[in-house]
């Protein structure tokens, strides 16, 4: 799909994109990488320009498909002279579904204590919440949640997060996008990552940190200055960087017995040894560089199909 607006900007460019059934899939991207546009389509608040969409095998915007999809994209918008409960039980007649849900969905975001205060009292953390249970009104089968953690304190972090996978535990597709890196590596199946309208990865969070190209071991080593050395006398070695009193050592990780009993035979103490772990935002930041060349040629796809 595409998305063209007046004067020329491109949002969205010849992007496919699947979700499976019952994955929490992390929608990643820079800002005004097409994220957003991409979720407003997926719900029919913005029609493509060109390319065709189906959510849960129908057209986006229609009732059919609405009723089965709850959505929380930007910012929650609610009246603000009226309760968290008030608010949730009108949005709920919208929606065809019992006053009683809104009790429901209030005690699953943790915000039960508050539900009689009125929205303009609520804080930034408390409007997100109420956004995330307005969006579990109807107990949709696909949820697509845009920063639902947008404002939230540690402890509102964790909850949220709990909530998340405990929704995917339980089979229902959820669509995330965040610029929360670890709390996308911690909920997420699988990760998509959009740059300038294009998807450039697609894949679990350990194959999206297996795209750096680099492996590194990372080695503690005494006397320091002669595993250096003794390193880089491997020709498989191809950098040694002393960090932080360590040694990282870039190089095939199946080498690791091999350079481990190489220093032990030197007469070197080894006292740790093991791979260095790439992390999602390391992978993320390389993935979205500037001067990444011709992104559609390095589109890197790890994994099942789209």
């Amino acid at each position: 799909m595409t998305k063209r607006y007046p004067g020329g900007v491109t949002a969205v460019d010849g992007l496919d994109l699947r979700v499976r059934e019952g994955e929490v899939l992390g929608f990643l991207g820079p800002n005004g990488a097409g994220k957003t546009t991409t979720m407003r389509m997926l719900v029919g608040l913005v029609r493509p320009t060109s390319g065709s969409i189906r959510v849960l095998g129908r057209s986006p915007g229609t009732p059919q498909q609405l009723a089965k999809v709850g959505a929380l994209i930007e910012s929650p918008a609610f009246y603000p002279h009226l309760s968290g409960r008030d608010n949730l039980r009108l949005a709920a007649r919208y929606a065809g579904v019992p006053d009683t849900a809104a009790d429901r969905v209030l005690a699953e975001v943790g915000l039960t204590e508050r539900a009689g205060s009125k929205f303009r009292t609520y804080s930034l953390g408390m409007k997100q919440r109420l956004g995330v249970a307005a969006a579990l009104l109807k107990d949709p089968s696909l949820l697509i949640l845009d920063e639902p953690t947008n404002g939230l304190d540690p402890g509102g972090v964790t909850d949220i997060r709990e909530l998340l996978r405990a929704l995917g535990r339980g089979g229902r597709t959820v669509l995330l996008s965040s610029h929360v890196l670890g709390e996308v590596e911690q909920i997420c199946d699988r990760i998509v990552v959009i740059d300038r309208g294009r998807l450039i990865a697609d894949g679990t969070p350990d194959e999206l940190r297996g795209t750096l190209g680099q492996a590194v071991l990372l080695i503690d080593a005494d006397p320091i200055d002669e595993a250096v050395a003794c390193l880089r006398a491997h020709d498989r070695v191809r950098a040694v960087d002393p960090v932080d009193g360590q040694l990282r050592v870039t190089t095939d990780p199946a080498l690791a017995a091999a350079l481990n009993r190489r220093l032990v035979e030197a007469g070197i103490d080894v006292r740790e040894l093991r791979p260095l772990r790439h992390s999602l935002e390391e992978a993320f930041l390389e993935l979205t560089a500037p001067e990444r060349p011709a992104r559609q040629e390095q589109t890197i796809t790890t994994g099942g199909t789209r």
